[in-house]
């Protein structure tokens, strides 16, 4: 158990190395350069993370993570009216839109994501939270009468995170947050077929 103390170096150590990745890339973050940054020695940062590199970049995906989640309320929480969904999705375009080409844990989940059940499991338990408060939305506006009650709202919420996910793997590789933007929008427009006039 850390102190509260060790707990804030340890975050330290953390925010040093997101910020190292979105500047210049997983594979140019060494060790050193991490230290530098967060004022610590190797020996803290061996303390912290006794397995080394590997398990520092875990602890970045795990709090890059919950970010993503965190970075989406209150509007990800509360999907129950069409202005709600747009709020949400301005706050999804702007946030990609800021973190640009190096997105820490989407370089970290493409890099590392592929080899190590640890990153897989924090990828795969993100993806569940972020899907069941999307279908959630989905179910509260079906029960409203907003949403066809012919949309499924788990298949729904699933092809949306695919899509958000694909916009954002091409805004890496292009720095344009356009494709992201047209999934989001195609998206809410699918959601509104057959919704009511009144809506």
């Amino acid at each position: 158990m850390l102190t509260k103390k060790g707990a804030a170096t340890r975050q330290r150590i953390i925010d040093a190395a997101a910020d190292e990745i979105r500047d210049r890339g997983v594979g140019a973050a060494t060790l050193d350069d991490i230290g530098r940054r967060s004022g610590t020695g190797k020996s803290q940062l061996f303390h912290y993370f006794p397995e080394g590199k590997e398990q520092l970049l875990m602890a970045v995906a795990e709090w890059e993570a919950g970010q993503v989640i965190e970075d989406q309320q209150p509007y990800l929480g509360q999907l129950t009216s069409w202005e709600a969904w747009r709020q949400w999705r301005d706050v999804v375009v702007e946030r990609y839109r800021r973190q640009g080409v190096h997105c820490p844990l989407g370089v970290l989940i493409t890099e590392i994501g592929r080899h190590t059940p640890a990153a897989q499991a924090v990828t795969r338990q993100l993806l569940e939270q972020w899907q069941r408060q999307i279908q959630a939305g989905i179910e509260d506006m079906r029960e409203s009468g907003s949403i066809s009650r012919d949309i499924d709202p788990v298949r729904a919420s699933a092809a949306l995170i695919a899509a958000i996910q694909g916009g954002v793997t091409i805004l890496m590789s292009t720095g344009s947050a356009d494709h992201l933007e047209a999934a989001l929008d195609l998206y809410l427009d699918y959601l509104r077929v057959g919704a009511p006039s009144y809506s």
